[in-house]
């Protein structure tokens, strides 16, 4: 009997199915990409770095990812793609060795005041069923411990079609866990009718003080003046209680004004309905303002801010309530969750340990349940995501992180450098978008974008090693090894800011004086309580700008131009020139396209398939009707401004026929900040997180108020950029105003005036103050983390 010869195990011929090891893109075209064409090793880490603007996420997020979900989600039948989000195909000629792709970005998690970290992860719901089967007095199922779901009963006759009709009495009961009194939000809100209306005048003589109520509109005050329900002569103040009842909260009532029908509301509902209920980031900024003056949140009394029912927080196991549990700092309830054995439910107890240990893993275990989710920064958000990804069985799948670092001390990227190359030993592709070199220095990889932003940017500059890159001469290369020296003489401080017995979240009864006058930062471990010091802590009146990380948002409609105010000058510039309206320059309002209605674009929806967007044929993209672009100012049509960058359209209104002090001004805080390459219509939808911070912070620096407060400026930004934002700080501070940075990276440390570090852990072993003085006396002391870190990073 003969046998096949074996082969060599010497040199074994490789399995056809072992050469796709790469991932190959050719011809990538999203956003500002040039025709880019890369291959990336699979089973490694690949970082992508280069200055903000320059393609990264487009090429990343926007190309390589979502073409991978979009081959999964076609996977599934028509039926169950009808529910999901439809994707188009990126612009990409090739896209070859995809694998599944999770992604783990740096979008918020839903600001909605109902989500907390509990119900964003998995642990509230564990939690619910732990105590639905041993909480003692026993109050029903998981649901009975949800503050998301309220009780619920009912009585009354029920028709049953079966055989002959009949008719049977029937009753229904659920409970849930929502404190009836705040509805599960922990706190409730009040009105003050002060800032709606000046009770001394009459609706006749223009009583409400309400953003935009003007006297003439038929939809706010004409609806209350000629309703016939008030009399619009009589002072407000000398209404009778019925005529206040009807005032404040009559239900909805058909009235007739002119012969147009209407609908009567009491003015509190119909300030929840068109201002409370939407999300105040949205808002513009006088709105925003008005909110935040009429609008005062207090803690719940009845449930003290749990969201929880009175059964929910009777119910204990081992003396500890879910509302105490859901309190406890994660860490804490880990350990407490590790000191239960019960075996009927073991599995239970297990996936739940599990999930709470993840968290003390990835640095959160200063978190706790109940916080709302609406509060964690960028990073914080990012992380938690991160958790359900730890321990999962899954390889061969491609990762994709979006500045994995940000928000973290030096001391934890160390941590989150190890969970990056973790998930790769595991035999996953790991694609990470980032600007600390700490994370670049250990790629297995590197793509380097460039070499500008915007249009100047968009081309692969280099594509190797990390050493690869440090030899390369791009910009990013260039930069790698920056390191800011400590600043040789510091500024004297022309008074200080006095915070005594701060005792927010964390804090510890902290007295601090922070200096005015000066560049000051203030420091520490992720969870040691800056935030909190800083936004929670300073006193109110003190004249405080505050810059914070809560994320800029708009349709494809917002742009740089409506978001900054920019657009109103230069409407009201072209108006002017051309004895027309205002209105008529806006894509939104009368000026719009009347086919795309002023988006530029048609839209076609196919259902389950993706939705096909075309160029307007009637506007050739330009959004406004062809008798708008008739009107010039200056040698140009609203479109061509609009398509202008910043730094073209700052030439073209700081001088001649077309100059606009107004628009100028604005203008020159976008190009201060380093926006000087966005173009004034470029649709907010498609700026990086970190043009959209700065684009924040150049709206912010046109508010009067003599302290600046920032929160991780460099966030996002490339260390190329980061010495422009020092020179912008320095800027802020020689022109009489007080900066104070809440911040890790070691470059703005260097640069401040005074330094102040909290610590020295995070959670409850934070909330103090461990340093106060200069960068130099921190360095020289190099007593807390922060001062070991600054040393290494300035070489002492």
């Amino acid at each position: 009997m003969s046998m096949a010869p074996r082969p060599d195990p010497q040199s074994p011929a490789p399995h056809v199915a072992d050469r796709h090891d790469l991932i190959r893109v050719h011809g990538a075209r999203v956003n500002n990409l040039k025709d880019v064409s890369i291959e990336l090793p699979k089973r490694r880490l690949t970082v992508f770095t280069g200055v903000s603007g320059s393609g990264k996420s487009s090429l990343v997020f926007n190309t390589i990812a979502a073409e991978s979900q979009r081959l999964i989600n076609e996977t599934y039948s028509a039926f169950v793609q009808g529910f999901m989000p439809t994707l188009a195909r990126p612009e990409v000629d090739v896209l070859e060795g995809l694998t599944t792709a999770i992604i783990v970005d740096q979008q918020r998690m839903g600001a909605d005041t109902r989500s907390t970290v509990g119900t964003a992860t998995d642990a509230n719901a564990m939690l619910r069923i732990l105590f639905s089967r041993l909480g003692q007095p026993h109050i029903g199922a998981p649901s009975a411990y949800a503050f998301n779901v309220p009780s619920v009963r009912a009585s009354g006759a029920i028709t049953v079609e079966r055989g002959a009709k009949r008719t049977v009495k029937a009753t229904f009961s659920r409970t849930g866990g929502m404190c009836p009194r705040c509805e599960g939000r922990g706190t409730v809100s009040d009105i003050d009718l002060t800032q709606l209306y000046d009770d001394s005048k009459s609706l006749a003589e223009g009583a409400f003080t309400i953003p935009g109520w003007k006297s003439d509109s038929f939809w706010t005050v004409r609806v209350y003046a000629e309703s016939g329900l008030l009399d619009p002569d009589k002072p407000i103040r000398k209404y009778t209680k019925r005529e206040m009842q009807d005032f404040l909260y009559r239900e909805p009532t058909k009235v007739k004004v002119e012969g147009v029908n209407l609908t009567y509301e009491g003015l509190i509902p119909k300030i929840q309905k068109s201002f409370l209920s939407k999300d105040k980031e949205a808002m513009q900024p006088h709105i925003r303002a008005f909110v935040e003056r009429a609008v005062t949140f207090t803690t719940c009394p009845e449930c003290d801010g749990t969201r929880l029912s009175e059964g929910a927080r009777s119910s204990r196991i081992d003396g500890v309530s879910i509302a105490d549990a859901c309190a406890m700092q994660i860490s804490d309830l880990a350990a407490w969750v590790g000191g239960l054995a019960e075996p009927s439910v073991a599995p239970l107890l297990t996936a739940l340990r599990r999930s709470l240990d993840s968290f003390v893993e990835i640095g959160l275990g200063y978190l706790s349940l109940d916080r709302s989710s609406g509060t964690l920064s960028g990073g914080e958000a990012q992380r938690v995501k991160m958790i359900r990804h730890l321990g999962s069985s899954l390889t061969d799948t491609t990762y994709v992180f979006d500045e994995p670092t940000a928000g973290l001390h030096p001391h934890d990227i160390q941590r989150m450098n190890e969970l990056l190359l973790r998930l790769r030993d595991k035999g996953n592709t790991v694609l990470v978008v980032e600007h600390k070199p700490q994370t670049i220095a250990i790629a297995d990889h590197v793509v380097d974008l460039g070499p500008g932003a915007g249009t100047a940017g968009g081309t692969v500059c280099f594509e190797g090693t990390v050493e690869g890159l440090r030899s390369g001469g791009t910009v990013t290369g260039r930069h790698l090894d920056d390191r800011a020296a400590l600043r040789e003489s510091v500024r004297r401080p022309a008074g200080a800011l006095e915070i005594r017995g701060a005792t927010a979240h964390n804090l510890r009864a902290v007295d601090v004086d922070i200096p005015l006058g000066v560049l000051t930062v203030v420091t520490g471990v992720a969870g040691s309580g800056k935030s909190s010091l800083v936004h929670g802590s300073i006193p109110a009146g003190a004249g405080v700008v505050s810059v914070d990380q809560s994320p800029i948002r708009g349709s494809r409609r917002s742009n740089p131009a409506t978001y900054t105010g920019l657009l109103d000058p230069i409407r009201k510039a072209f108006a002017k020139a051309n004895g027309v309206k205002p209105g008529l320059f806006s894509a939104n309002s009368e000026g719009a396209c009347a086919t795309c209605n002023g988006a530029g674009v048609t839209f076609t929806d196919l259902a389950m398939m993706a939705g096909v967007a075309t160029t307007c044929e009637e506007c050739e993209g330009k959004r406004f009707q062809a008798a708008v672009l008739d009107h010039h100012f200056g040698g140009r049509d609203i479109s061509e401004v609009l398509a202008m960058s910043v730094a073209e359209a700052e030439e073209f209104f700081g001088d001649g026929e077309a100059r606009t002090p107004a628009a100028h001004r604005i203008l020159q805080r976008l190009d201060a900040v380093g926006l000087g390459y966005l173009s004034l219509g470029q649709p907010l939808t498609t700026l990086s997180g970190g043009e959209r911070q700065r684009l924040k912070l150049a709206t912010h620096m046109a508010e009067k108020g003599g302290v600046y407060v920032l929160d991780e400026p460099t966030a996002g930004l490339h260390l190329a950029d980061v010495a422009q934002l020092l020179g912008l700080l320095d800027q802020l501070v020689d022109s009489g105003k007080s900066v104070i940075v809440v911040e890790h990276h070691p470059a703005v440390m260097a640069h401040a005036d005074w330094i102040i570090d909290l610590g020295p852990g995070a959670g409850h072993d934070g909330g103090r103050v461990v340093f106060e003085g200069t960068p130099a006396d921190l360095v020289a002391a190099r007593s807390t983390l922060t001062g070991e870190h600054l040393a290494a990073y300035v070489g002492a």
